[in-house]
């Protein structure tokens, strides 16, 4: 199926995941810190599960030097309690974050969405179709979005809400439906993971013309995709 990467210095959790994942087909590397997981990434990996507490280089440094050469999806794997880890790794472009301990179904069900949304545009590599709203550009195909012909960095993720949110114009979007549509999970108690994703992305696309954002915060209601500086 895929190639993961698991980062942990937690021998023997990095056992017991290798047996569940290569129990379901996908091909396991091992890494027991960050230094060596950057070491051992290739184009090959289609996931990375990252700890955040390792020694040498630690979860979070690892990810923002990830980052600045690669854009292949990360599940932050962090502490119980530990929020502000898991808003540092999604402010830096994690794709989603697992608290410890955690059932096997759960952690397989995290990885398949993220493996879904990342590897979406395998189904038509050479498609050339795009999706167009007022100055914006999407490529599902090649998962590229423009803004004003300028690419945009995205993640997948990021990619992934933006296009959702094109298909809905005008339409508020709950943080639950932005969780289940985009995420692939059901929205659980103060999870922020919708939060900081949105922050993300509206981060990376200019404002309109007149100054208004592009995104717009409908708060206890969700997220609206604005029309032309509206």
């Amino acid at each position: 199926m895929a190639n993961i990467l698991l980062i942990d210095d937690d021998t023997e959790l990095t056992e017991l995941l290798s047996e569940v994942l290569t129990y379901e087909n996908f091909t396991v590397s091992v890494a027991s810190n960050g230094e060596e997981g950057l070491e051992m990434l290739s184009s090959k990996i289609d996931i990375i599960l990252l700890d955040v507490m390792m020694p040498k280089l630690n979860g979070i440094d690892t990810l923002k030097r990830l980052r600045e050469t690669s854009d292949t999806p990360v599940l932050m794997l962090t502490a119980k309690g530990e929020e502000i880890d898991r808003v540092v790794g999604l402010e830096l472009g994690a794709d989603d974050y697992l608290s410890k301990p955690f059932s096997e179904r759960e952690l397989l069900a995290r990885i398949r969405a993220i493996l879904r949304r990342s590897q979406t545009h395998q189904q038509e590599p050479s498609s050339p179709a795009a999706v167009e709203y007022f100055d914006i550009k999407l490529y599902p195909g090649k998962v590229e979005a423009y803004c004003n012909d300028t690419l945009l960095e995205l993640t997948s993720t990021e990619f992934a809400l933006l296009h959702h949110f094109i298909l809905h114009p005008g339409q508020i979007l709950t943080k639950e439906t932005l969780s289940l549509d985009v995420l692939g999970k059901r929205l659980a108690p103060f999870d922020r993971a919708v939060d900081m994703h949105v922050s993300n992305l509206r981060k990376k696309l200019p404002d309109w013309s007149n100054g208004k954002t592009r995104i717009k915060t409908l708060r206890g209601r969700g997220y609206l995709l604005t029309e032309g500086g509206e």
